[in-house]
């Protein structure tokens, strides 16, 4: 119960992480101060994914579990993805940065933004087929998370910007529905 309260309110924290830079870089393009928000944010996925899975593990089944340890695999990828991006690479300048991109490390970035979507569309799915989530923020999981991996890479347009409002609104609002109620029932 710990544990599924502790990671509900890591995905409040990692969806403010998430949309809170998203709707400033609307107006202002990427800052440092919004980037290093985000870059640092990511370190919440892991408990926040594990609290998601926890609520829904009696009725995802064997799918939901396989789902749940490939989403748990690719957030450790991708949240190292994210931090690099958001924390080193927005530092270093084009040439640098493209650089970076063209060695070793470009094909390890997307393999592991490759992975994390695999896990994400199907933990989504096993969120969507167990039906204790509401459907809407299940879908938005899968889809906000998805296009924000394929947008990383590029530069941030108010698109973009809405991705990141939409996934974030997607992942507080499972978190808040995870989030194991204080009642206390009596046995009589």
């Amino acid at each position: 119960m710990w544990l599924q309260r502790f990671g509900a309110g890591c995905g409040v924290v990692l969806g403010l992480s998430i949309g809170v830079p998203g709707a400033i870089e609307a107006f202002t393009g990427e800052t440092e101060p919004t980037s290093l928000v985000l870059g640092l944010g990511v370190a919440f996925a892991a408990p926040t994914v594990t609290a998601l899975y926890l609520h829904q593990r009696d009725r995802a089944g064997r799918f939901g579990a396989v789902a749940y340890a490939l989403n748990l695999l690719g957030l450790g990828l991708f949240t190292g993805v994210a931090f690099a991006l958001n924390v080193v690479v927005f530092q270093l300048d084009d040439a640098a940065a493209a650089a970076l991109r063209a060695g070793p490390a470009g094909p390890v970035l997307l393999g592991g933004a490759g992975v994390f979507v695999a896990g994400t569309l199907l933990f989504s799915v096993s969120m969507l087929r167990a039906g204790v989530f509401p459907r809407l923020p299940a879908a938005g999981y899968g889809l906000g998370l998805t296009l924000l991996a394929a947008l990383a890479p590029l530069d941030d347009t108010p698109w973009t910007s809405l991705v990141h409002i939409a996934a974030a609104a997607s992942v507080i609002w499972l978190s808040i529905a995870a989030a194991p109620s204080r009642a206390v029932t009596q046995v009589a």
